[in-house]
């Protein structure tokens, strides 16, 4: 909310933007996390459980400490259904996300998810929402023709197929669970938000890791700590991202979290030694490109069917 002027003070605005780049700084670190964990032998379901058993434990304790009371007229963070929708998306995202990368670099992984605001556009357009003007087209080509250059490359010519339809799979998913997470987010605080998404998720992999029998095999403390080090980012990422969010709105910070891909290939270069070749950098440009494209505001129509609100 601004403060009677025009717009947010710079210096809340540069703020916000260096609270979306932590955030964007500590999603992008999940990812070669896991791989240092999977790689000592810690089986990926654990690594998630105690990921966000740990974010879960910091949240929650961060909502007590704050004694917020929860609004009336709206379910509770905690319900099992508000649970089951907010940690069951983000674990399925997550899930899809991690798997690939037992085919494929992180630094390539972390570029195709970032398709997903290609395909919030397509099922905009498919459900009547917003049409597809040209940039909107555009952008869709730049991010088709990403993809087709990281895969078809001659130095990615042994890019797996499964993990790259995995990581498709997972910004699929993650396009469709953004407007159920912005139902949720408008009925509901930024910190319950968080406290389900990672309680939910949890739950859920501490389920799994449990029927599995792996829950508690931890090779060494390092898989341990790779592991747990994820949840703090978590957290943060969670709460940052929201605050920034605020301020800068969906259009900037969208366009600031574009930053994550590009960390996690520095994270790739620097801690797993992961080549990055230059199929992986011009196709992650391409598809960056269709990000910053997508943010354009839709050309005005006559209203198609009802004013659904987009992210």
């Amino acid at each position: 909310m601004s403060s009677g002027q025009d717009g947010p003070p710079s210096a809340s605005v540069l703020r916000a933007t260096l609270l979306v780049v932590l955030s964007a700084c500590c999603f992008g670190s999940i990812s070669p996390l896991t791989v240092i964990a999977t790689d000592r032998g810690m089986a990926l379901e654990s690594v998630q459980a105690w990921r966000y058993t740990t974010s879960a434990v910091l949240l929650v304790a961060l909502g007590w400490w704050r004694g917020r009371p929860p609004r009336t007229g709206v379910a509770p963070w905690f319900l099992p259904r508000v649970l089951l929708v907010a940690g069951g998306g983000q674990a399925t995202v997550a899930t899809l996300a991690l798997v690939a990368l037992r085919w494929i670099p992180a630094a390539t992984a972390s570029f195709l998810f970032y398709t997903f605001p290609a395909w919030v556009a397509v099922i905009t357009a498919v459900r009547g929402i917003e049409r597809l003007d040209g940039p909107r087209v555009t952008a869709l080509l730049l991010a088709l023709g990403g993809i087709a250059f990281m895969v078809g490359a001659p130095n990615t010519a042994s890019l797996n197929p499964l993990g790259v339809a995995a990581v498709l799979t997972a910004a699929l998913v993650y396009a469709l669970y953004i407007p159920v997470l912005g139902t949720l987010q408008r009925q509901r605080d930024a910190i319950d938000v968080s406290r389900a998404i990672a309680v939910g998720g949890a739950l859920l992999f501490v389920t799994w890791a449990a029927a599995a029998g792996t829950l508690f095999r931890l090779p060494n403390l390092a898989a341990f700590g790779a592991s747990a080090m994820q949840g703090v980012l978590s957290a943060v990422s969670f709460l940052s991202f929201l605050a920034g969010l605020r301020v800068l709105g969906p259009v900037r910070a969208a366009i600031t979290s574009t930053v994550e891909p590009f960390w996690t290939t520095l994270l790739g270069v620097l801690l797993l030694q992961q080549s990055v070749g230059t199929g992986t950098l011009m196709g992650g440009f391409a598809i960056m490109g269709a990000v910053v494209l997508l943010q354009r505001p839709p050309v005005a129509h006559p209203p198609a069917q009802s004013s659904a609100a987009g992210s």
